[in-house]
């Protein structure tokens, strides 16, 4: 059997399903090839998506048990059913999936479950119930990426799992170990505090949260160790292994830790494997990820590639935004993303967001700048609502003003970081962010009080 295409996407998380959407809009005929039966890729099926169901039904177990009292709310005979939590995560996943085999039927993308690999010019074999042949003018590879781990780990994907396995525990443990102090082991360890499990995490560097503003992750990890976390740090893990229903983690220099779970969370790698790039022509770098010029072409002419594969911010908008540009560049010439103003969020509790530029790279590159802070605590809605944690940073130009960088740590931070993104896409100074009116009582003040502290003239602090 055999299919022709103007364009084959392969992979459908989402990246590959928004550029398949975006590709027919245009007026090409489009195939998605995804070998999982559900859509959404990692994101919905073992990532974003379910990490924020069981954060936030963990988080109402937690206030429900620890907060409300003070808001003269009692619960009394409070219980965890984890097999009714984790059901409702599942229904939020099944629901999403279906929008998104919806969207692609509403498109007329058609759709080939199986594994897609690359077999000669133009040519995609899906190997699946049977094996059908594809013909495309253009591939666009979109198949993201998966765990990584390190070596000495003896992953059983059980009791030594990666998020996949995390995401699905049928049991709090009793002593979870989390290897990486990252966002993902961040948030999933925060999941399994919340529900009862002693928590530690170790971290190979002496910090928690690398690539994040350095005066937010202190504080962030403050916050996390009140809330009952963990932390070593400048712990190298040699070794970790199930024996029976527990498990032994060896620290260099350090004694070893018996827990019962262990989650692995030390980053992720390019899903490139069994895909016959390097037959097709297809360039890699040393770690797997797929080169591309600035149109996302490979260097097999016709493949494309975009997302995690390609490497850069591993988040699921920055594929999204690289799966419009990639496919608009194919059919019209044009097609822009402004790498510089993709805002990046830990769903924690509190949450951290970010844009921008931070501190270490503005002085690692020598631009002079100017940084204005307001904290939650002197927030009216903040104070109301009991979350006084945090603050927000705002650093601008010290010549022209721009805003080159804001971070938050506090509340709803991956809803308040956006105003900060659109301001800085229009190119927005400072002073244009102080002079906006915003609402009160708002969290949004915040962002306003500490783009006017940049210029040393908040009125509240």
């Amino acid at each position: 059997m055999s299919d022709s295409f103007d364009l084959i996407v392969v992979g459908a998380g989402p990246g590959g399903y928004v550029a398949a959407i975006r590709g027919a809009q245009l007026g090409l005929k489009v195939a998605v090839v995804e070998r999982e039966s559900k859509l959404g890729g990692t994101c919905l099926r073992v990532g974003c998506i379910p990490s924020k169901a069981l954060l936030e039904s963990s988080e109402l177990y937690e206030k429900s048990g620890k907060h409300f009292e003070e808001r003269g709310l009692l619960v009394k005979s409070l219980e965890l059913d984890l097999a009714r939590m984790m059901k409702h995560k599942e229904g939020v996943i099944a629901t999403l999936d279906g929008g998104i085999q919806g969207l692609l039927k509403k498109n007329k993308v058609e759709r080939f479950i199986g594994h897609g690999r690359l077999k000669g010019k133009g040519v995609v074999e899906v190997a699946g119930e049977s094996t059908v042949t594809l013909t495309g003018k253009k591939i666009l590879i979109a198949t993201g990426s998966v765990s990584s781990s390190l070596p000495g780990i003896q992953l059983d994907h059980d009791r030594v799992g990666t998020s996949t396995e995390a995401l699905s525990w049928p049991e709090v443990p009793k002593h979870l170990v989390v290897i990486g102090a990252g966002v993902i082991g961040l948030e999933l360890g925060t999941v399994w505090r919340r529900l009862g499990a002693k928590v530690t995490v170790l971290e190979y560097l002496p910090r928690i949260l690398p690539g994040v503003d350095e005066q937010v992750a202190a504080e962030a990890k403050k916050i996390f160790e009140k809330q009952g976390l963990v932390f070593r740090l400048g712990a190298k893990v040699t070794s970790a292994a199930a024996h029976g229903q527990s498990c032994r983690v060896e620290i260099d220099g350090s004694e070893a830790i018996e827990c019962d779970r262990v989650l692995v969370a030390v980053g992720r790698k390019p899903c490139t494997d069994n895909l016959g790039l390097e037959d097709a022509g297809v360039q890699m770098d040393k770690r797997g990820f797929i080169q591309v010029n600035s149109g996302y072409q490979s260097t097999a002419t016709g493949v494309y590639a975009i997302g995690d594969v390609i490497g850069g911010a591993m988040l699921a908008h920055k594929a999204e935004e690289e799966g419009v540009a990639c496919v608009e560049k194919m059919v019209t010439g044009h097609g822009h993303i402004n790498y510089s103003v993709i805002p990046g969020v830990v769903y924690t509790e509190p949450e951290i967001a970010s844009v921008g530029a931070n501190e270490d790279a503005l002085k690692a590159a020598g631009v002079k700048y100017r940084s204005g802070k307001f904290a939650f605590a002197a927030n009216g809605r903040a104070r109301a609502a009991g979350h006084t944690d945090g603050f927000v940073k705002v650093l601008a130009d010290e010549v022209t003003d721009r805003v080159l960088g804001v971070h938050i740590i506090g509340t709803h931070a991956g809803e308040l970081i956006h105003e900060a993104a659109v301001a800085m896409q229009f190119g927005a100074s400072s002073e244009d962010i102080a002079r906006c009116c915003h609402a009160h009582p708002t969290l949004s003040e915040s962002i306003k009080e500490a783009a006017m502290a940049v210029d040393k003239r908040a009125i509240h602090s």
